[in-house]
């Protein structure tokens, strides 16, 4: 349901991630096996937007357990660094880096609020920040974070963005072809749903999440008022979860809706570089 944002918001959201780490590391979901043995979790349209990474700094801001973060290492960047809030969380990914040699010096995991990011990483900027699908909703100010992520590009460097469309949130949960739900809702998300996407029927405690929507609008406006300068905004017909029953799966693991009804984008990209100093 629809409130005002809670005094607990990030408690509960902590509460709720930190008690799901395990949960996922254990699901075929995460299948940590198969990414041990090489598996790419990256998506094929983050790899060609995000280009050559070789020899590259990158953070990954709210990183979980650090796949993703690790899978860029893999790709060649020079060093890594994942954020995110929980330290079961962040303990995992330190793990994962051990189990692939990678050291802190190649692969590093910070535990902090992304709000705090500029104080606790372990460098001043880097040539490419990440944030990949699932984080900006559990954020409330698209400002502050814009701000915060934008501090950390180093000149000539670039912010990377992939979400879920949130014209997603708008549709009915059975087929998606309702609008039952405000696009342009400012209000918190508060949810009470047991289980984790990883694993639907899992047992769990920690239930109520914290969440908001935020308009494609909203997120531009935020990068581009820190001087960030947009170099595209992508939407893309295909998602990484049936979300929704009438998705069909296709043979590059996305779901898309059936051919015989209109498209509407599932998910969104955003490439914004900093500009470097102009020469006196």
């Amino acid at each position: 349901m629809y409130s005002p944002t809670p005094h607990d918001w990030q408690d509960a959201n902590r509460a709720r991630w930190d008690e799901r780490v395990p949960i996922h590391v254990a699901s075929d979901f995460y299948d940590l096996e198969a990414f041990r043995a090489g598996k790419d979790v990256l998506r094929p349209f983050e790899l060609a937007e995000v280009g050559e990474v070789t020899g590259k700094t990158l953070l990954h801001l709210q990183c979980h357990i650090g796949l993703d973060t690790l899978s860029w290492a893999r790709h060649g960047a020079t060093q890594v660094v994942g954020l995110d809030f929980s330290e079961p969380a962040v303990e995992t990914a330190r793990g994962l880096a051990e189990s692939l040699g990678l050291g802190p010096e190649r692969a590093a995991f910070v535990t902090a609020d992304v709000y705090d990011a500029a104080a606790a990483v372990p460098d001043s900027s880097y040539d490419i920040v990440y944030t990949g699908t699932g984080a900006l909703n559990w954020l409330p100010d698209m400002e502050r974070w814009a701000e915060t992520a934008a501090s950390l590009v180093a000149p000539g460097g670039f912010l990377y963005v992939a979400e879920f469309h949130p014209l997603t949130d708008t549709l009915d949960d059975g087929t998606g072809s309702v609008v039952t739900h405000d696009y342009f809702s400012r209000d918190a998300w508060v949810d009470e749903t047991s289980g984790t996407y990883a694993d639907f029927d899992a047992p769990t405690m920690h239930n109520r999440s914290v969440e908001w929507q935020h308009p494609v609008s909203e997120v531009v406006t935020a990068l581009a008022a820190t001087g960030l300068r947009i170099e595209f905004l992508h939407e893309h017909e295909a998602t990484l979860f049936p979300r929704f029953g009438t998705l069909e799966r296709h043979a590059d693991g996305h779901y898309r809706f059936p051919a015989h009804r209109p498209r509407i984008p599932l998910m969104y990209s955003i490439k914004a570089t900093k500009p470097r100093p102009t020469q006196p």
